[in-house]
């Protein structure tokens, strides 16, 4: 069953801005959940964290590609 659908005609550079915002509200919020969190599941969600940055990381980078090509 698919929930969500990205609409064929939208622009790349609105996506990996949409992404980026995405990941980073995400990062924020898994470091506010951790700080209140012992132990085990401290560690989860720090690892949660480190992953949410991979992904903002890549959606930074997919942003300046996209610009690059914008302007190139």
């Amino acid at each position: 069953m698919q929930m969500f659908r990205v609409a064929p005609d939208i622009n790349p550079e609105a996506i990996a801005i949409q992404t980026y915002e995405t990941f980073s509200s995400v990062s924020i919020l898994l470091l506010d959940l951790a700080d209140s969190l012992e132990d085990k599941p401290r560690h989860l969600a720090m690892a949660i964290y480190q992953l949410s940055e991979m992904g903002l990381l890549l959606a930074e980078k997919t942003l300046d590609s996209e610009r690059a090509i914008a302007v190139g």
